[in-house]
């Protein structure tokens, strides 16, 4: 038969938490279970973030939203994937960084391609 305990423990707010007046916000939890079987224990600890404190996600008189910068990142093609790595070898054996790195922005995606598309559809 299993059998399952549970451990809740509320950390310390971290420095930047006590600066943000916040309150400690991440709480542990140990779940321990035994196979019936094979009589071995397994342990999971989980940590998990609830809620957030005074000043997050909302503004205040005087202060504005600040929104994360967001880089669009688009899915690249198998041929986008080849091509780079051609571009990133060519960069590699002719000793041009610029070109090495734009083979790998090509492979990942984060080349710029198809950014515009938006602006051009009116």
């Amino acid at each position: 038969m299993a059998r399952n305990t549970r451990t809740t423990h509320t950390g310390k707010p971290s420095m930047l938490d006590r600066l943000r007046n916040r309150k400690a916000t991440s709480t542990t939890t140990t779940k321990r279970s035994k196979n019936p079987i094979t009589g071995s224990t397994t342990t999971t600890q989980t940590t998990t973030t609830n809620g957030h404190g005074h000043g997050h996600g909302h503004t205040h008189a005087g202060t504005a939203a600040q929104q994360p910068v967001h880089h669009h990142k688009r899915k690249p093609s198998m041929g986008d994937k080849i091509s780079g790595a051609m571009m990133k070898l060519e960069g590699s054996l002719t000793r041009k960084p610029g070109k090495k790195a734009a083979g790998t922005r090509r492979m990942h995606g984060t080349d710029g391609r198809g950014s515009h598309a938006a602006a051009t559809r009116v």
